[in-house]
């Protein structure tokens, strides 16, 4: 054991001891409050101790979290599942699974003493999630999101706690909603050429429009497009001559 500091007053003694063995540093702090006590005594007459121990354990954890690489895409109104597992493959069933957004505390889904937890899930969440333990015994601790929604995009994090350690894993989930079958109408004849207009609603996100003939091939025609955005999707009306 070495000595890092040691620093002498008249009434304060402190002294900083590492071990390299264990990572183990230990600081005390001795002070005085005799105020009354001649410089010269050895020993003043009331002595306060304190003593406090800051433990770092120099440890890695015994696994990481895995969730997938790219964006996990869901549909308006439909059901996802946002995959997430331990490696090394190992039980999570008594450590703490939390599901979150950008807010530790208001959380998506909770897991926790064996149990979930809904006491302060986020509202938006309400009745909305599973945590599928099918595969907890094994690492594997995914979260079923159903009825989705435009508010539900974004990134999650799989946050696994076991005691002292913990780690997470960051995944996004991209929205998509598919609109109304496109409907052309010809409305009339304008400069010599056939007014014709194409119009879907309920897109998200804003989808890309191209006029293509018989044979598939893409028509160069002078085009307008407008969009609307309402609650979140997209309409569009494209005119063509």
């Amino acid at each position: 054991m070495r000595i890092l500091e040691n620093l002498r007053s008249q009434n304060s003694f402190k002294a900083y001891f590492q071990d390299s063995s264990d990572q183990v540093t230990v600081k005390m702090k001795v002070l005085s409050f005799c105020h009354s006590c001649r410089a010269s005594s050895p020993l003043p007459g009331f002595i306060i101790f304190f003593l406090t121990f800051y433990v770092h354990k120099m440890e890695s954890a015994p696994f990481t979290v895995i969730g997938p690489d790219h964006p996990v895409i869901a549909v308006v109104g439909e059901d996802v599942l946002l995959p997430c597992h331990l490696s090394p493959s190992m039980s999570a069933e008594n450590m703490e699974v939390r599901w979150f957004r950008s807010e530790f505390t208001s959380f998506v889904h909770l897991y926790q003493y064996g149990k979930d937890q809904y006491e302060q899930q986020t509202p938006d969440y309400h009745g909305r999630t599973e945590l599928l333990k099918a595969g907890i015994m094994d690492g594997n601790v995914p979260l079923r999101i159903v009825d989705i929604r435009l508010s539900d995009e974004g990134k999650y994090r799989c946050f696994v706690q076991d005691g002292v350690f913990y780690e997470e894993a960051v995944l996004e989930l991209k929205v998509a909603a598919s609109g109304s079958a496109p409907h052309i109408s010809v409305e009339g004849h304008q400069d010599g050429g056939i007014r014709v207009v194409c119009q879907s609603a309920g897109w998200y996100p804003e989808p890309e429009v191209l006029w293509r003939d018989l044979s598939g091939q893409p028509l160069s025609l002078s085009t307008e497009t407008k969009s609307e955005e309402e609650h979140g999707f997209f309409e569009i009306k494209i005119l063509s001559l």
